[in-house]
């Protein structure tokens, strides 16, 4: 007992950490010379903690740097080339973006040095598109590096990659010329490699490539180039820059309204249909390797594409057809993609009221988006009253936002909506009112409003959006009393689409179904039988090892 006492108060009194002390050992171990030298040993241990004890500012950690993160994405690239892994050069690409914020000139330059061999017509076309700041860290930084004695790299995958992130680098810093000129270089040096180790680097360098003239607004000057450049992924099966390369160039024909020669561009370009949710286009050369970063990327291609083509449905009247494109686009987009999703929504909200639907309320209380959707809410609730007068004064309260959005035509047109929604509710309230009434309660402001409105009364008539005569004479309009709907073939129509609806997509689960082989039923007595004839061959096996320990 009196040894555990001894033990405990040597504990306290050296201010250890732990109770397996050297001398705590010792007293478990031999007591007797415990109690002859305790005393002794006590302040022999305390000497000795002194000593060993290292100080607390001593302890770092060794954090690698931005130069040092470059130069192993570098090597990712070079073995991903080697190997022909697609993969590492996708992960390159995304290292590359969570270190975007960290780029500096000195980094940038050292890396370069570090990259490209010295002699090489790129690592001057690059050191000369660097701004020329912080000459004392280049140098200091050059100096590290070299000191280090690096590998020198001459593979095409590392050189696009050194355009790539110096394109970047500018683009951050708004240097939009140099940006351009960077660009157009790496685009000329790409047009001469034929490697699908390079598609995917290719691809981010198309985008970046079109964003650098768009930033300057001059995006007409390179719709040549990106129409040779698809022509050429095309030829070289490159499906990944076919993709990006054709939603560029239908952001570049919809950002002059060309929407013509978008739509022909459109359906006359090869496109790799979408089989599922989860998989939004069959690329069969990346998909085998089910890299998640890259199926995100390939998505992402996927929901630009039915975004514009939600656009170009938009715009030609198809509206039925846009709304699934624009509906459909949203509901893929990442989470993150707070930006895009709002564009897809405002152009879904336009057309459904185009439709003559009133979104729910819902739509515009979403998370991150409620400012934002503020001008479609109120100019959704002046389609829903159909009160002329607040449509325009909403109308010409946004116009900016409107104009801004590019949506400015399309609420034009939603004036003759408007004027439909109130005209049936009107036909709904009075079984008889006049067409000067009309003309009032519809606020038409013009010349002849009664001519006006008697006109828009013939149209809804004709159009079936109210059920109603027109008494010219006595320029009345007279409504028809409602009778039961049930009294006509609506409800059996109404049944009829949602049991073909049912119909179909039971036909599409139907063909959906993978059926075993026809003689999968042979092969399993065959699998069977082999594993009987193993079972027997390990026994047999088994017996003769048996038989040999007894013969030894």
């Amino acid at each position: 007992m009196v040894l555990f006492v001894h033990a405990n108060y040597h504990y306290h009194s050296c201010g250890l950490e732990t109770l397996a002390s050297p001398l705590c050992i010792g007293i478990a171990l031999d007591p007797v010379r415990a109690s002859k030298s305790y005393y002794c040993k006590m302040t022999q241990d305390v000497e000795m903690k002194e000593l060993l004890a290292p100080p607390s500012n001593s302890v770092s950690f060794n954090v690698p740097s931005t130069l040092q993160h470059l130069k192993e994405i570098a090597s990712l690239i070079e073995t991903g080339a080697y190997a022909k892994e697609v993969r590492r050069i996708v992960k390159a690409v995304r290292l590359t973006i969570a270190l975007r914020k960290k780029l500096k000139t000195s980094v940038l330059f050292a890396f370069l040095n570090f990259a490209l061999p010295p002699s090489s017509e790129a690592l001057t076309k690059l050191i000369s598109y660097l701004p020329k700041e912080d000459e004392h860290d280049m140098e200091v930084d050059t100096a590290t590096s070299a000191t280090q004695s690096p590998n020198k790299h001459s593979l095409p995958e590392i050189e696009i990659y050194c355009y790539l992130l110096v394109l970047i680098f500018l683009i951050d810093q708004k240097r939009f010329s140099e940006a351009k000129a960077c660009s157009s270089t790496s685009i000329a040096r790409l047009r001469s490699m034929n490697r699908r180790t390079v598609d995917v680097l290719a691809s981010r360098l198309y985008f970046y490539y079109s964003y650098s003239y768009e930033l300057t607004g001059d995006l007409v000057e390179i719709r040549g180039n990106l129409l040779s450049l698809h022509r050429i992924a095309t030829l070289r099966h490159d499906e990944l820059g076919q993709e990006t390369l054709l939603n560029l160039l239908l952001r570049n024909y919809l950002h002059y309204n060309l929407y013509d020669q978008a739509e022909k561009l459109r359906s006359k370009a090869p496109r790799f249909e979408a089989h599922s949710n989860q998989q939004a286009t069959p690329i069969s050369f990346y998909l085998e390797s089910c890299i998640p970063f890259l199926l995100q990327f390939i998505r992402i291609l996927f929901c630009r594409y039915l975004f514009y083509l939600g656009k170009i449905r938009t715009i030609q009247l198809e509206y039925t057809d846009a709304k699934e494109s624009l509906l459909q686009a949203a509901r893929k987009a990442p989470v993150g993609a707070l930006g895009f999703r709002l564009q897809c929504n405002k152009w879904a909200i336009i057309v459904r009221l185009l439709l003559g639907e009133i979104p729910e309320r819902t739509v515009f209380m979403q998370k991150g988006m409620k400012i934002a959707l503020r001008p479609y809410f109120e100019l959704t609730n002046a389609v829903r009253i159909g009160d002329l007068e607040l449509f325009r004064i909403v109308a010409e309260k946004f116009a900016s936002t409107f104009s801004s959005d590019r949506t400015h035509n399309l609420i034009v047109r939603l004036r003759h909506n408007v004027i439909r929604t109130g005209l049936r509710n009107i036909s709904i309230s009075y079984s008889r009112i006049s067409l000067a009434d009309v003309a009032q309660k519809l606020r038409l402001n013009s010349a002849d409003p009664v001519a006006d409105a008697e006109s828009i009364v013939a149209k809804a008539i004709r159009d079936g959006a109210i059920d109603a005569t027109l008494d010219h004479a006595n320029g009345w309009m007279v409504s028809k009393e409602t009778g039961d709907v049930y009294s006509t073939n609506e409800p059996q129509f109404a049944f009829n689409s949602r049991i073909a609806f049912c119909l179909n997509m039971h036909n599409e689960a139907v063909r959906a179904l993978r059926f075993p082989p026809p003689n999968s039923h042979k092969e399993k007595e065959s699998a069977e039988k082999r594993r009987e004839r193993q079972q027997q061959e390990q026994e047999l096996a088994t017996y003769i090892a048996e038989e040999d320990d007894d013969e030894f």
